[in-house]
């Protein structure tokens, strides 16, 4: 089976036969780091639904007349969307070392999977507390 994917560059690529369980090539690394990207991401849709869902509750709790700070829920929102804007920032610049080479992709999706498996756990760590 031949699956298309899109890299960088937004050009459709051919996926052969690539084993993305154990990536020894680099072109393989490269066409399968994605995929590892992406299982991440959804990890932390499914955490920050659940940590969210969390600050949302404290904040029902919160008697809001001690003070004129934001809530959980809002704050949490904020740093969530600086933290985005950092991640794809920050993994760009750490593809610049390949860049425009065939490894860039590989340096951006492997430090996009790395952040945002601790941001995961940061997520978790907020309603585990």
């Amino acid at each position: 089976m031949i699956v298309t994917l899109f890299l960088a560059a937004g050009a459709p690529v051919d996926m052969p036969d690539w084993n993305c369980d154990n990536p020894v090539a680099q072109q393989e690394m490269t066409g399968c780091a994605p995929q590892e990207s992406n299982r991440g991401d959804a990890a932390l849709n499914q955490q920050w639904k659940l940590t969210a869902t969390a600050m949302k509750a404290q904040d029902a709790e919160w008697d809001f007349s001690q003070d004129r700070r934001p809530g959980h829920f809002d704050t949490l929102l904020a740093a969530q969307r600086a933290w985005l804007t950092y991640r794809d920032n920050h993994c760009a610049s750490e593809g610049y070392w390949a860049r425009g080479g065939s490894m860039e992709p590989l340096l951006v999706s492997t430090c996009k999977t790395t952040l945002t498996e601790r941001r995961t756990e940061q997520l978790r760590s907020l309603i585990e507390q």
